[in-house]
């Protein structure tokens, strides 16, 4: 027997299909019980005694999933149970940071990314604010943080396909920029088209960076024939790369590109957030690994959970 909530989970459901379109019904925000005040904003963060963990839940055909409920989470630190003290949702500003492949390759994938990068801050916030990093055979901050998507867009109109691809120095930039940002959730928005042929940084030297980061990376593979070896290790690379943040990687056409970047900003507003007091109040700045795991509610697919895969203790 199905229980209630799983059939609400079920109507929740949001189709990456053009056939079968599927209203989103947002979780609701967290009753008396848990005030949002008691949920600090944050990706991945100790505050006090309580880390805070973004979580996103899809099914096999990577539709992200609402409507789950505490009880249907188990959270490990250090493979170790933790206690779950709040749960709830973290629709709260975002500082969005858009790292946009120009080279050579993008070619005529220029015209529908940019519908894409549109699409995405489509449902932005007033508090939010974005920046465009652009990279072919050299990255450069093209818009620093802005409230105003339409300089984002405005930039992207002159943007031209030529060079090669520095993915990985992209991302630095980026990932340098983002530490000026002023909300505490951060998110990278990735569009390629494959993978990196001309970086100087490598892409051990990035995830490292990434791990000390606290921000979510979403990579979006527009691929091609895959006719060259940049292309057959773009969608590892970028895999790699986004799912130990607790972001995702997604394979595109560039017919469903655009829906894609909508939904990945619905996503990012449809986020459990898990709160948890450490089992170990040592304050070590050691590294403490993190594992999320879904109790599968009966009458449900496979689903699986993404999540930033650790954090740095406190030393004070």
């Amino acid at each position: 027997m199905i229980r209630p909530c799983a059939i609400a989970l079920i109507a929740v459901l949001l189709s990456f299909s053009q056939e079968a379109p599927v209203s989103i019904v947002p979780r609701p925000k967290p009753g008396k019980s848990e005030p949002a005040s008691s949920l600090p904003k944050a990706n991945i963060r100790v505050d006090t005694n309580l880390v805070l963990v973004p979580v996103t839940v899809a099914d096999p055909l990577n539709r992200f999933v609402t409507g789950l409920e505490q009880t249907d989470f188990q959270v490990f630190e250090d493979d170790k149970p933790q206690k779950i003290v709040s749960f709830g949702s973290d629709d709260e500003a975002l500082s969005i940071g858009i790292v946009f492949d120009t080279s050579g390759s993008m070619g005529d994938k220029l015209r529908t990314s940019r519908l894409a990068v549109a699409e995405f801050f489509k449902i932005a916030n007033p508090e939010d604010e974005g920046c465009l990093i652009e990279f072919s055979d050299r990255p450069e901050l093209a818009v620093p943080f802005t409230h105003n998507p339409g300089e984002i867009q405005d930039k992207l109109l002159g943007a031209r396909s030529k060079g090669s691809t520095a993915l990985l120095d992209g991302l630095t930039v980026a990932l340098n920029e983002m530490r000026k940002a002023k909300n505490p959730r951060k998110a990278l928005i990735v569009i390629t088209d494959g993978g990196d042929n001309h970086s100087r940084y490598t892409q051990a030297e990035v995830k490292n960076r990434l791990k000390e980061a606290d921000v979510q990376i979403y990579a979006i593979g527009v691929y091609g024939g895959g006719s060259t070896p940049e292309e057959y290790s773009g969608p590892g690379l970028l895999r790699d790369l986004s799912e130990p943040t607790g972001g995702r990687h997604f394979a595109a056409s560039l017919h469903d590109l655009p829906d894609i970047a909508m939904k990945i900003g619905i996503e990012l507003r449809n986020e459990y957030l898990i709160g948890y007091s450490p089992a170990n109040p040592a304050r070590d700045g050691k590294f403490r690994r993190i594992k999320v795991k879904v109790i599968q509610p009966h009458g449900l697919p496979p689903l699986k959970a993404y999540w930033r895969q650790g954090y740095f203790a406190p030393t004070q």
